[in-house]
């Protein structure tokens, strides 16, 4: 090899090696810091531009167009979340992987990840297209709303190869410890976002199609630049475009951990379709105020989730490296960081909800259902977060049914009964909305005992393993 091309490849290696973390040796919070402050400020930044969506329909085309944005969102989750958990077993997988530094499996991994990202990604273009007017039809959505909804999300739809790429490939760099190309990537593409929103909207008069095609734009320069950083990395993740094969046993492992991850997503997405349609049941200004208030608590949650992520990460590490004890630390730092940050940020955001509702409306009733839903849900979501990361510890141990089992039990069936008992009696939004910190409490208590047992059936096990 040239000396030339040789210290490129040496150069290369070590900048990959920047921004990788070594999640196995030495202490944990200040490690679990720098992984989580990239990841919570990438979500956080992806809320902003989402946000955007939500300011620029609302002010510039109307309070229908508002809640036919909004009233989208759990559709989506509800049909994109199940493959978006295959991304999840993706992640776990490679942290594995990494962390025993078996880099032939490890390669695997990544081809196995992005070719599922691509068929899933194609999958989800026809579900959308073909499911989303009878689906929202059936939600309730007002007759108002509905035809500005199905266009949003048929054309939405069109991106999600875009977006199952970008999600896949993040979830690659997550588990090595990288949070912060990520977010350079979609700061590229965020500004795009918005810059676009403002001219499809506000020059040309496109309304909600405007903002949809602005988000599979930006989507899609994500998805390049993720791509373009596994290509050109010399790690042992390495991504090799002619090389991109769906590897069965891989496949099957994603699988296992990734599809109860899914139906976990897509279980607690079934109660907020059925919670969403009670909503509907309001008119389109408790719709609207629901949205713009369901959109500021996005960024109290994801705040709270990517501790949710550093515990599937870090747990997934050292389960690989077989340091045990080090996950029961990953999980008590997670837990108390994570009560922290929501509590802190829940109750500020709810604090100055007025303030920041009239960002997105001018309409003081509108403001009014928005301040309703965040004083119930808001100021106790740290709970929420708790949940997620006992969760998150459990996943990166390659517990999968059991998290989900719990969930649907604890979350998803609970506040279907809610709806169907306590809230048919009183029916109010506040009763609605109460199920969501009931559901939340209670679920988290079972994760915990959860992970007591795992954790004590790891270390009978392996006796002696750190």
């Amino acid at each position: 090899m040239e000396p030339g091309k040789e210290l490129g490849k040496i150069m290369e290696k070590e900048q990959s090696k920047k921004y990788e973390i070594d999640m196995c040796n030495g202490p944990l919070l200040g490690k679990i810091m720098i992984f989580y402050i990239p990841l919570m400020l990438s979500g956080i930044l992806q809320l902003l531009f989402n946000a955007a969506d939500i300011v620029v329909v609302g002010r510039f085309a109307g309070n229908e167009a508002l809640a036919a944005v909004g009233s989208t969102s759990s559709l989506t989750n509800l049909i994109v979340n199940l493959f978006i958990g295959l991304s999840v077993g993706a992640n776990v997988l490679v942290a594995r992987f990494y962390g025993a530094k078996q880099d032939e499996e490890l390669k695997e991994t990544v081809q196995t990840a992005i070719g599922t990202a691509v068929a899933g990604g194609v999958i989800l273009i026809f579900l959308g297209f073909f499911l989303s007017k009878p689906a929202l039809g059936w939600m309730g959505t007002p007759e108002d709303v509905i035809n500005h909804s199905v266009l949003y999300m048929r054309i939405y739809f069109a991106g999600m190869p875009f977006m199952m790429v970008y999600n896949f490939g993040s979830a690659v760099l997550r588990a090595v410890g990288d949070t912060k190309r990520p977010l350079y990537y979609l700061l590229i593409a965020g500004v795009v976002n918005v810059v676009l929103n403002l001219i499809f909207v506000i020059t040309f008069s496109m309304g909600v199609a405007g903002v949809a095609t602005a988000t599979v734009v930006s989507q899609a320069i994500s998805a390049a630049l993720v791509v373009r950083c596994l290509i050109r990395t010399d790690s042992a993740y390495r991504l090799e475009l002619q090389g991109i094969r769906i590897v069965p046993d891989k496949l099957l492992k994603m699988v296992q951990i990734g599809v109860p991850a899914g139906m976990q997503g897509a279980l607690f997405s079934i109660s907020n379709v059925l919670i969403q349609s009670s909503v509907n049941s309001f008119g389109s200004v408790a719709m609207a105020g629901n949205t713009a208030a369901s959109n500021i608590e996005g960024f109290v949650y994801t705040a709270m989730n990517a501790f949710h992520q550093a515990a599937i990460s870090f747990s997934g590490q050292n389960y690989g490296a077989r340091k045990y004890k080090r996950i029961r630390k990953v999980l008590l730092i997670c837990e108390v960081m994570v009560v922290v940050v929501g509590a802190l940020m829940g109750n500020v955001a709810y604090l100055f909800g007025g303030t920041l509702l009239k960002l997105y409306t001018v309409d003081p009733e509108v403001i009014e259902y928005g301040i309703l839903r965040m004083r119930i849900i808001c100021t106790p979501y740290f709970l929420c977060g708790m949940m997620d990361v006992a969760v998150g510890a459990l996943r990166g141990m390659g517990y999968a049914i059991m998290p989900m089992l719990v969930s649907l039990t604890g979350a998803c069936l609970l506040r279907v009964v809610w709806i169907y008992t306590i809230f048919q009696s009183y029916r109010t939004l506040e009763c609605l909305y109460f199920s969501y910190p009931i559901s939340w409490g209670l679920t988290f208590a079972v994760h915990l005992v959860c992970f007591v047992i795992v954790f004590r059936k790891l270390l009978k096990k392996d006796p002696g393993i750190e």
